[in-house]
């Protein structure tokens, strides 16, 4: 029997991320992914003849931990980004509103963005959003379950928002990036994407990959783990724990295969960790907040164009339609496409049930809303549905994110639903993996 120091089930960001510290510290690592390629949420792969990724995904400048490990592996952030300095919020089919998002590389588009777009936005309202940050970064750092009972439409108000600052700006920047509506944006969790930021300020912007992700990200992590000793497999899904004597001893794969370790990290999203996790502890008190946790889905959908959408390749926001947030990527992600856009859909729910077409047409008749007639440029198009993407950010529920050393000897958490200062995003991702491999002794 074959005991590994460390079995990491789940090939995503946070399942690498433990690989790759694990096999630098010289623990023997087994790494199980169940799809056929690494990257989780941040994969791409083949969709029926069509490449796609598994979401319209941004990486954000102030990122520290994940840039540490990809030069670890040997590849520069630098190499597989391109960088926005501002993005475009589309309200009709008029010119965009322009905001710069880069204080330091992007000082000018800052500026402009800021005492700009008077269109849009009076100095009153540029002014009305001051004191409304400047307390939600504060109650985030001092009251935060107070904060996390608030959604972000509710404190807005609360603080003298007014409203056209509240519905050209904070919808967009709700919406835009977790595609719910400011009534269902939990205020704690708002306020919490932009505070890991504000002591990195000077490295704020936007990167857009040059290539898949699983291509350019994920595979180079895979190799690396494989070549310094770890041992990868895809297609492999993990049907149960091993659960012996009051300890996690391995896992036990669907085809019947078993595999044996001191330690355990459960890197898969948190329906998947879950699900293998409620056999064996649904009546244990540090289980049951999780068990509560509630789950969100998020659906994407990718259009193959014959030539591209818009002249550039940025990150925009149509508030107000079902395109929470989009780009044209055929310059950047999928150079080999002639046009190619990829849309968050909001609200997810309402196109789970939906056939492709269906919402396709949806996507259509909003997008004529915005300035953008697509129908003679469609080659392809694919719906990509995650049932149970995230954990929910909606209020009330922050609390309940399990730690990730729980008192299951053995057995050890990872993944971006768990507690540290990120949500949902590639940071907190990579961050969980490094704290998870940290547990391993």
């Amino acid at each position: 029997m074959e005991q590994y120091d460390a079995i990491v089930v789940g090939g995503g960001l946070a399942g690498l991320s433990s690989g790759v510290q694990l096999t630098s510290k010289g623990k023997r690592v087994l790494l199980l992914e169940a799809e056929s390629v690494v990257g989780g949420r941040t994969s791409s792969y083949d969709f029926d003849g069509m490449k796609v990724e598994s979401g319209f995904h941004r990486y954000i400048g102030y990122y520290s931990h994940l840039p540490l490990l990809l030069r670890k592996v040997g590849v520069k952030p630098s190499d597989i980004l391109t960088w926005e300095d501002k993005i475009h919020v589309r309200m009709d089919d008029e010119k965009p509103l322009v905001l710069g998002l880069a204080p330091v590389y992007g000082m000018i588009k800052t500026i402009k963005g800021f005492i700009g777009n008077q269109s849009y936005l009076t100095a009153k309202d540029k002014l009305s959003l001051i004191p409304f940050f400047m307390k939600g970064i504060m109650d985030f750092l001092t009251k935060p379950k107070q904060l996390d009972s608030f959604n972000i439409k509710e404190y807005a108000f609360k603080h003298g928002v007014t409203r056209d600052a509240f519905h050209q700006l904070i919808v967009p920047l709700s919406s835009g990036i977790y595609f719910l509506p400011p009534d269902r944006y939990s205020a704690y969790v708002f306020f919490g994407l932009f505070a890991p930021g504000i002591p990195k300020f000077y490295k704020m912007r936007v990167g857009a990959f040059l290539g898949g992700m699983t291509e350019v990200m994920c595979d180079p992590m895979a190799e690396w783990i494989g070549k310094n000793g770890g041992k990868i497999m895809v297609n492999s899904t993990v049907e149960s724990l091993i659960y012996e004597d009051s300890q996690i001893k391995g896992v036990r794969l669907s085809n019947g295969e078993s595999f044996y370790s001191n330690h355990t990290i459960l890197a898969t999203t948190l329906h998947s960790s879950k699900q293998l996790l409620e056999a064996h502890f649904c009546n244990e008190k540090w289980y049951k907040p999780m068990a509560r946790l509630p789950l969100m889905p998020a659906v994407c959908l990718q259009i193959e164009l014959s030539k591209p959408a818009f002249p550039v390749d940025i990150t925009t926001f149509a508030p107000f339609t079902c395109m929470a947030s989009f780009a044209e990527q055929s310059r950047t992600t999928f150079q080999q496409s002639n046009g190619r856009l990829s849309i968050i859909l909001t609200p997810p729910e309402k196109f789970l049930g939906m056939e492709p077409k269906e919402t396709l047409e949806l996507v259509l008749k909003d997008a004529k809303k915005i300035g953008l007639d697509l129908e003679d440029k469609i080659i392809d198009y694919r719906q990509i549905n995650h049932v149970y993407d995230f954990h929910s950010l909606e209020p009330g529920h922050q609390q309940l994110r399990p730690t990730q050393n729980t008192p299951v000897n053995g057995l050890i958490l990872a993944g971006d639903y768990t507690k540290q200062p990120y949500f949902s995003n590639m940071e907190g991702a990579a961050y969980s993996g490094i704290k998870a491999a940290r547990l391993v002794k």
